[in-house]
């Protein structure tokens, strides 16, 4: 009696419409991901939740092992499981550069004479070419946001960050290039006082 009642739990938690119903779940974590993933989101919700490229697949995952269960049917069960493969395959690449490209954080500065405001900068690569991203992260706990300062790609030496700090508490200062070559630039860029919201972002490459 304990073994059967064991099996048909499983078989509800397997069922067909239980897995669709967890891939409408992670689609609807995923929305909520993308949305904080916007500037000046929740950077707690972004990190949890804005990763397309999973939770397709695994939204993917769910709904072709629903058909299987559910289609008693052996041809579709084979094409289902072929076009999963495929799809798998596929998608392969993107999860590749995602793994060996994913940007890593180098440095993290409060403002002067705040705790609630902090500089970042993260570091990634495209291939061989350098990339940089700039943020600043406003406010403390779950309710931190972070702002888009700017992006760099050193696939040329003008377009390669050299220095992101604080000149001021509401003003950050970025150097791209290099005086050697005389392609050292300065970029100053504001913020909103109460908001740490950039007035402007740079972008170069």
């Amino acid at each position: 009696m304990a073994e059967k009642t064991a099996v048909q739990g499983r078989k509800v938690r397997f069922s067909p419409r239980a897995m669709v119903l967890a891939a409408g779940c992670l689609v609807l974590a995923g929305a909520v991901g993308r949305w904080a993933g916007r500037d000046g989101g929740l950077l707690w919700v972004a990190r949890l939740f804005d990763h397309p490229l999973l939770f397709g697949l695994l939204v993917l995952g769910l709904l072709a092992a629903a058909l299987m269960v559910a289609v008693r049917s052996l041809v579709v069960r084979v094409l289902t499981g072929v076009a999963l493969g495929l799809a798998l395959l596929a998608s392969f690449p993107f999860v590749l550069f995602a793994a060996f490209g994913a940007a890593s954080e180098t440095s993290d500065t409060a403002a002067p004479g705040r705790d609630d405001r902090s500089l970042v900068v993260e570091e990634g690569a495209d291939m061989i070419d350098p990339l940089w991203w700039v943020y600043v992260d406003e406010g403390r706990g779950p309710m931190k946001q972070r702002w888009r300062v700017g992006y760099f790609n050193g696939d040329a030496a003008e377009n390669s960050l050299v220095e992101a700090v604080w000149d001021g508490p509401d003003r950050v200062r970025l150097v791209t290039g290099y005086a050697e070559d005389g392609t050292e630039r300065v970029h100053l860029v504001d913020l909103d006082h109460e908001t740490g919201r950039p007035l402007r972002t740079v972008t170069r490459g």
